[in-house]
């Protein structure tokens, strides 16, 4: 009865022992894990629809940006000066209407009007001014003023240059390409020290022979008018 007994329970308590143990983690074969596939590159995460592409772009050079805020702006007015040539249209009336040069002293002359100071004014400013003063001879007038040639706006360059002088700022210009256009330098010019001084007085060097290697090209400053280079 007792050897029954014992052989039962050798039976029994292996199965209850295993039914209490609790169940291991499943560690799996690190040779049986998927790999990803070779040569293809993770999906980038799409951008949200209301990024503006634009403002994506890298930012602007900041030596470009420098140079950009010496160019005239083309929103901006054009003013007008002594020696520019205009052109004056009037609506249904000729005899105000005509080609004007604006003299030294910034003012032209109208038929019946008299003299009008143009100088220092944009054009369209100019056009209200004439309107006003026309309202005498004509009801409502409709005047247009266009610029013909500009004048006003020089730079000058002396010194040791074959051709020194004055000359017409009427694109916006560099100084390599200034000093191009006033025909090269004179045999004893020292291209090293070229100075660009400014109507306010403020004085930059450019060294002639660094930029025309492509060095320090943030010398090569645009022009302003009034500007005067000067080479010894």
């Amino acid at each position: 009865m007792k050897r029954a007994i014992l052989s039962i329970l050798l039976v029994v308590l292996p199965v209850v022992a295993a039914q209490q143990e609790p169940p291991k983690p499943k560690v799996e074969d690190p040779q049986t894990q998927p790999k990803p596939a070779t040569g293809t590159a993770p999906k980038a995460a799409e951008a949200p629809a209301d990024i503006d592409p634009a403002k994506l772009a890298q930012p602007r050079d900041p030596e470009i940006a420098k140079a950009a805020k010496r160019l005239p702006v083309n929103d901006a007015p054009y003013i007008l000066g002594a020696e520019d040539q205009i052109q004056i249209v009037v609506l249904n009336g000729p005899e105000f209407s005509g080609s004007h040069m604006i003299r030294p002293d910034g003012k032209i002359t109208i038929n019946l009007v008299g003299e009008v100071k143009a100088s220092g004014l944009a054009p369209e400013e100019l056009g209200v001014v004439l309107k006003d003063r026309l309202k005498k001879y004509i009801v409502d007038p409709d005047v247009n003023v266009q610029v013909m040639a500009i004048r006003s706006r020089k730079f000058y360059i002396q010194g040791e240059v074959n051709k020194p002088g004055e000359y017409l700022l009427v694109t916006p210009i560099r100084v390599l390409e200034a000093l191009v256009n006033a025909g090269g330098f004179k045999d004893f010019a020292n291209k090293k020290s070229i100075v660009i001084m400014t109507p306010d007085g403020d004085r930059k060097k450019f060294n002639y022979n660094d930029v025309i290697k492509g060095k320090h090209m943030e010398q090569n400053i645009y022009l302003n008018p009034g500007d005067i280079i000067l080479v010894h």
